[in-house]
Parts: C-alpha cells; structure tokens; sequence
C-alpha cells in the first residue's frame, strides 16, 4: 500500500505525508477524531468562517515542522530521518487529547484535567499498541530528548503550533491581523548550541509575530462575545454535572454521561475506562445533549441550553478596573427575584472574573536573537522597537458577566 499522500491545504497548499508512521497515524481514529472538534471552540458564533477543526491545524503544523526541519539540515544541524519524522509525529499529535469545542470546555471531566493530560494518554496509548515506534516522539513532545530544539519547535515563544494557528485562524476568521510572515520566520530559523535560535535578519519578523498574538487575543480568543459563549458551555457542564452528581436522570451519549459523572483526575484504576470514552466525545456529542437538554425538567439546565442555542448570550463587560461589588449583588438579587432562583442558583447567568493577555511571557524561556557575530541576545534586548518592551507585559482586563436585561 502507498503510505504517501498529499493533503490540499488553504493555507500552505499542497501538505506530504512522506512517512508510513505519518500516513498511519493520520488515519487513526484518534487523530481523525479532531475533524469533528472545531479549532475555535465558539468563535463561530462571532466569525461565521471559523469552523476549521483541529485535525487541519495538527496536519498544518506538521508541515511547517517538515519545512523547518529541512531548512536545519541546509543550514547544517545533524538531524537523522528517523529524528524528523519523530518531530513531525509529536507536532501531529500535540492537539490530540483536545476535548469537544477545544479550550472552551478544556475541563470536561471533574477535577483539573488539562488536554495535554490526555494528549499524554493518548500518545502512550498509541506508542504501546504500536510497538514503541512513538517513543522518540514521545521525548520530543515532552521536552527530555537529546535535542532540545525539537521540543521549542513543538512548544515554545515560538513554535511552529503558534505559527500555524495565527495564520489559520486568522484566515478562516477574515482578522487580518494575525497574518504572520511564517515563511519568512523559519527560514530565519537556526540552532545555536543546541537551542533554538533567529537570525538577526529575521528580528523584524519576530516583532510582527508578537504583535500578531496580542491582536488576535483581543480579537478573537478573548472576544467577548466568545468568552460569553464559553462561559455558557461551562454552566451547562457544571449544572448537568449537578444535577447528575443528584441523581437527576440526563439523556446523551454514554461517553459524555460517563465524563460528566467523574468528579476528579481519573485514577489509575479508571484511567482506560476514562480514556475510551473521552476519545469517543466530539462536537456533536455535546451540542446533540444541548439539544436534548433544552427540554429538561430542570429549568436552569433548560433556560441555559435554549440561550446557546438561540445565541441568546449574555453580555461580558470588559473594564480595567473591578465591577463594584454592591453593583454585582444588585444584579444578582434582581436575577434572583425575576427567574424564582436562589442567590447560590445566580452563579449560572452571573460571574466575574479576569482575563490576562501575554504576548510574551517573561518567565517562560524567551525567544533569542542569534547576531551575525554569533553572539546571541533575547529579542528585548536585540530589538530597537521601543514598542516591544509593552508587548512582554501582561494585559489584564476585569470581566462582569451578566443577562442584558439586568445590566
């Protein structure tokens, strides 16, 4: 059998699979389980055009990472076949343990579970039924192989997953500013002493992809509208989970049913158990219960089911200063008092919180500039743009999340 495909791509146009351990993991249903998880979660709702999933981020990722690791090997730095396409499959599979409507409802099961926690499982999963052919990759995507660049091309300041989802997302949102000049970037990629480093030439492309990621928070991650969707997905989990935990009867799939009852991290006992059933939940299994939900007995469920499906969203005030208390408990004894619901019952139409936007986290490993004198600097320090200082800040905004009619 030809285990080589090409894959016709919006973004990059044609994408190769030109490994069998690629062609095979493609076509496992844990991979082809990511065509059925929307990339943007709830952004669609705002963005009528972003309903790409995950799968076309995991396949655009890992094209990239075969194009950086050729332009490594021009440039001299001594990866083996076997390295690369190990690379290739842990960037394949970094997205896998995502769960329905991506990080919208990242806390799917009780207790915090984070997708890279099933990402992990999952990657185990796959390397012991495969012989150990997913080991290497495995060490990649966890950051203990020989070769530490691999791992920042996996997961950094700079890596080819966020070169990906910036340009991806901002095509199928029509933001146009988060298009980053991604061919530009790794071409201008290099290894200085086992660490992943960018030519001097290459500064200015460096400048504008950090740009491009706080614009695309405020835009599109952190939309307001967006974060109003999510938070109503998280009170319909949490009051399902509720009334469940009550012995109230839900209708849905038996993987999700089953997910909504753990109230905590999966033990080693339940580990398999959990891990099948959250491979079987998708998109559609949760927005499937909405709609069943939406005729519950249970009249909070039913009012926050109907609201999401009718995009009836509550409205998100984004403030730099905190809402005043006395101002959140007036509206929450006006909710009170017009639904016939307690003051505890509230937090499912009412909340606040905040929200930060890092462009460049100042205590994660930076992103260096390598000199043509080969001497190698942070990009504060090598960049004359008196702007990018601002970009290594955080940016926190206060949120009060409330029906609209009580605001």
């Amino acid at each position: 059998m030809n285990k080589h495909k090409i894959i016709n791509d919006p973004i990059y146009g044609f994408i190769r699979l030109n490994d069998p351990l690629l062609f095979d993991l493609l076509e496992h249903p844990l991979v082809q389980r990511l065509r059925e998880i929307r990339q943007l979660g709830m952004s669609y709702l705002v963005y009528p055009g972003a309903t790409h999933s995950r799968l076309a981020h995991a396949l655009g990722a890992m094209h990239l990472m075969q194009q950086v690791i050729n332009i490594l090997r021009d440039k001299g730095i001594d990866i083996p076949h076997p390295t690369g396409t190990s690379a290739c499959a842990a960037i394949l599979l970094h997205d896998v343990g995502h769960g329905p409507f991506s990080h919208a409802l990242e806390h799917l099961v009780g207790g915090p579970v984070s997708h890279e926690y099933w990402t992990r499982m999952m990657m185990e999963h796959l390397n012991a039924s495969s012989g150990g052919v997913l080991s290497e990759a495995i060490d990649i995507f966890e950051g203990a192989h020989p070769l530490p660049f691999l791992h920042q091309l996996v997961s950094s300041q700079l890596d080819v997953d966020r070169l990906d989802y910036l340009n991806r997302d901002s095509f199928f949102t029509g933001v146009s500013e988060g298009i980053v000049g991604w061919d530009r970037l790794i071409q201008m990629m290099h290894v200085h002493q086992g660490q992943l480093v960018v030519e001097e030439k290459g500064i200015y492309s460096v400048e504008k992809f950090l740009l491009a990621r706080r614009l695309m928070y405020w835009q599109v991650y952190q939309h307001k509208t967006v974060l109003s969707a999510e938070f109503l997905m998280r009170h319909i989990v949490e009051r399902a989970r509720e009334l469940l935990s009550g012995g109230h009867k839900l209708t849905g799939s038996d993987a999700l049913i089953l997910l909504l009852k753990q109230k905590e991290a999966a033990t080693q006992e339940r580990r398999g158990d959990l891990l099948t059933a959250y491979a079987e939940t998708d998109d559609h299994d949760f927005i499937t219960a909405v709609k069943e939900w939406s005729r519950s007995s249970d009249w909070i469920l039913l009012t926050l089911c109907q609201n999401l499906l009718n995009r009836k969203l509550n409205r998100v005030l984004l403030t730099i200063e905190k809402p005043y208390p006395s101002r959140v408990e007036q509206i929450r004894n006006r909710i009170c008092d017009s639904y016939g619901i307690s003051a505890g019952e509230s937090r499912y139409f009412l909340g606040t919180g905040s929200i930060v936007n890092h462009a460049l986290h100042t205590d994660r490993e930076p992103i260096y500039i390598l000199g043509k004198n080969r001497s190698v600097k942070e990009i504060t320090e090598a960049s004359q743009n008196p702007h990018l200082k601002a970009l290594t800040g955080s940016v926190e905004k206060h949120y009060l999340y409330a029906p609209k009619d009580f605001l």
